[in-house]
């Protein structure tokens, strides 16, 4: 986990020394909410520091990149959207916004924070607009070895460093720039709709859900639906709130005391006889003995 943030002192001696290469790095990070922490976490910086009831207005671009975990995520003139995995969002210098993982899940965040006359003109493409800050990426790998390049080279000082981070800040965006035009009406359509369900799903881990009546709720025929779903998740809707419900009975019996029982029935297994034979068979092994293994 990494972050770091420059005051107004460094960025003053960073444009001093070195060329106006029209791309300046202001902020750059990676870091993993855990569930139910607090956030923005306490070592926030004042600058960037944030209540994710009111919000705030930055001074400059950011690009954000959600690769676990989800939230939401709200604008001026952008509703409440739910952001899962995969998606990225940006943020735009003088609009009012705020976000914040949900607190089931936690998430985990990379960042980058940027100004200059080229990241002006990059982010007047058509695909980049304030009214629809949300991309979805999916998982890529190219994406995150870029980051990881560029928290890398943010560590070290020097005109050298500065001007290989302005070159992949450019790097990054042209990532985005490119899952956002390849990115269809009717895609955005079914992706939309399928985040919403995941979203849901998570906010409805404690208990079994309809996923004819989740279809239902989302204005959906179930069929479109669950061809939908599996198409994009890689899974069907019942295996996949099966699967995030085993995920918090793992963390349960690795970080808790509840029995068996008790963790059953917060989840909305219909037994514990239930819960232990499913459990086995997905996890491969009973309750019992994976919390022995902890």
């Amino acid at each position: 986990m990494y972050r770091k943030y420059y005051n107004q002192e460094q960025l003053r001696s960073i444009l001093e020394n070195q060329p106006d290469w029209g791309v300046t790095v202001r902020t750059v990070g990676h870091y993993i909410h855990k569930p139910k922490a607090i956030y923005p976490d306490p070592k926030h910086p004042n600058s960037y520091y944030f209540d994710s009831k009111k919000g705030r207005v930055l001074d400059e671009y950011q690009l954000l990149y959600i690769p676990n975990g989800h939230g939401t995520f709200e604008a001026d003139g952008v509703k409440e959207t739910p952001i899962v995995a995969g998606m990225a969002f940006l943020l735009f210098p003088g609009v009012w916004h705020r976000y914040h993982p949900s607190e089931e899940t936690g998430w985990e965040e990379f960042w980058v924070g940027f100004k200059g006359h080229y990241a002006d003109y990059l982010m007047k493409q058509d695909c980049f607009k304030p009214s629809s800050p949300s991309i979805d990426i999916g998982f890529n790998a190219e994406l995150l070895n870029v980051f990881v390049q560029l928290i890398e080279t943010v560590k070290h000082e020097g005109t050298a460093h500065y001007q290989l981070s302005s070159c992949l800040i450019t790097q990054l965006l042209g990532l985005a720039y490119s899952s956002a035009i390849m990115t269809d009406e009717s895609r955005q359509s079914k992706n939309k709709i399928v985040h919403i369900a995941q979203f849901k799903m998570h906010e409805n881990i404690h208990k079994n859900m309809n996923m004819e009546l989740l279809a239902r709720d989302i204005n959906a025929s179930y069929p479109w639906f669950r061809r939908a779903f599996k198409e994009t998740i890689g899974k069907s809707p019942g295996q996949y709130h099966l699967q995030i419900r085993l995920e918090k009975a793992c963390k349960l019996l690795r970080e808790t005391n509840l029995t068996v029982t008790e963790i059953s029935q917060n989840l909305g297994f219909e037994s514990e006889f239930y819960f232990s034979r499913i459990f086995k068979k997905k996890v491969g092994q009973p309750p019992g003995v994976f919390r022995l293994k902890k």
